[in-house]
């Protein structure tokens, strides 16, 4: 029987390390890719395998071959709008990627929460569940979250599968709707361990969103603070004037 380790062919495991620089940010969105010259010349392959490796990357979508220029990073901006009810694995199928998570961190809490969003302190009432996890796009880290969910609520919602969509799990298993998210925006910079769950290697600006969700009036059903990565994301907010209100015209007295 053949022992010999397989190898995958040359020009994938170019591909796959190209990726990897994507992936950790030292490739950003819209910088050029190694050249097909540059490809032959760092790993001594042939132009038919430098090729087949740019080409590898254009097929699975990690970058825009522009004709005369080069190849670059296809843009992975996200642009999230802030006045939607909607959770980040519909946001990231719109966009067109591919969404998944990680579940990092687990806890039952017997306590209350609070946080002051927009100064206002909300109060999740306890018992309740904590749980952190990383949100991917195409295997890209996009967000780090911790979430904490009403355990009178959702019982045993520990007992899911965490890793999907909280709000399917909400709609699906327990019948709740989501009626009104309060948030807070505030730029942070990533640096130091916080770089570590995105795969990243140097300093990035970020957003952190600090919100409580409601399902009625008062009734908070989790609360969450979380961070999107800075050159992933955009937040989009749409606004229209209050008009005044018309005067009401004023009765006139009749004659006798």
């Amino acid at each position: 029987m053949d022992t010999d380790r397989y190898n995958p062919p040359k020009y994938f495991q170019i591909s796959r390390e190209i990726i990897s620089l994507i992936q950790r940010g030292v490739l950003p969105p819209g910088q050029p890719v190694p050249s097909q010259y540059a490809i032959i010349e760092k790993y001594q392959v042939s132009n038919t395998t430098a090729r087949k490796a740019l080409l590898e990357l254009e097929k699975e979508g990690w970058v825009n071959r522009v004709k005369g220029k080069g190849t670059f990073v296809r843009d992975y901006t996200v642009v999230r709008a802030i006045n939607r009810i909607f959770g980040f694995t519909k946001n990231m199928l719109e966009a067109g990627r591919k969404p998944s998570t990680k579940l990092t961190g687990f806890h039952l809490r017997n306590g209350d929460h609070a946080q002051t969003i927009n100064g206002r302190a909300y109060t999740l009432k306890g018992p309740f569940c904590e749980i952190e996890r990383i949100r991917y796009a195409d295997n890209i880290p996009m967000m780090s979250e911790t979430r904490y969910i009403s355990l009178a609520l959702c019982p045993d919602i520990h007992k899911r599968n965490l890793e999907q969509s909280l709000y399917a799990i909400f709609e699906r298993d327990y019948g709740i709707h989501l009626t009104e998210i309060n948030q807070m925006l505030s730029a942070v910079l990533l640096e130091g361990e916080a770089l570590k769950p995105f795969r990243l290697e140097k300093p990035v600006p970020a957003f952190r969103v600090e919100g409580a969700s409601f399902c009625g009036k008062d009734l908070i059903i989790e609360m969450e603070d979380s961070v999107y990565r800075g050159d992933m994301y955009r937040f989009a907010a749409k606004a229209v004037p209050q008009l005044p209100r018309r005067a009401l015209p004023t009765p006139q007295a009749k004659g006798p």
